[in-house]
């Protein structure tokens, strides 16, 4: 008898302010734990920042959302374009000015926020001056949309982030 495999899931990652958006698949195979926590908490979404050292990353900072943090599942320090990757940080982490956050970023508000980012482009690597290593895990991969939302990305890194939001919904 066949094993019944369950369905596969999809969510669309967007870009409010700039109109365009993606769809990535939920790697329910190999970070089953974060798929299901992100799942059951969309939709979810806020101010998005562009990456300072990962190099092509979007990301919007978020509070805590699952019952408990999920493990390091399907961990990466490289992500490839199109990797969704989750990352746990606490307050201290994200304190210090070299990152950019005035005293409103969610981070000042919490002991532990969460970082739900999208790849887009190539040559990543997950190192941070202040901490090192900082493995995320990858959770999701866009399907459809990427090269609509690299475009997107790049505008936001040249022309500023300043009221645009990342948002992350079920497809």
């Amino acid at each position: 008898m066949a094993e019944a495999t369950a369905p596969e899931r999809f969510i669309t990652v967007s870009l409010a302010k700039r109109g365009v958006s993606c769809t990535a698949k939920l790697l329910d195979d190999r970070a089953p734990i974060t798929c299901a926590a992100v799942w059951d908490a969309l939709p979810l979404g806020g101010d998005v920042y562009h990456a300072k050292y990962a190099r092509n990353e979007i990301y919007a900072l978020l509070p805590p959302f699952a019952p408990a943090e999920p493990p390091l599942e399907n961990p990466t320090i490289t992500p490839i374009p199109g990797d969704l990757c989750y990352f746990t940080f606490t307050q201290t982490q994200l304190a210090t000015k070299s990152y950019g956050y005035d005293d409103s970023a969610p981070h000042h508000e919490r002991s532990t926020v969460v970082d739900l980012a999208l790849f887009y482009e190539r040559n990543n690597l997950l190192i941070n001056g202040d901490a090192g290593w900082v493995p995320g895990i990858v959770w999701g991969s866009v399907v459809e949309g990427l090269p609509e939302m690299a475009d997107a990305c790049q505008d936001l890194w040249r022309a500023g982030a300043l009221g645009e939001s990342l948002t992350f919904a079920r497809a």
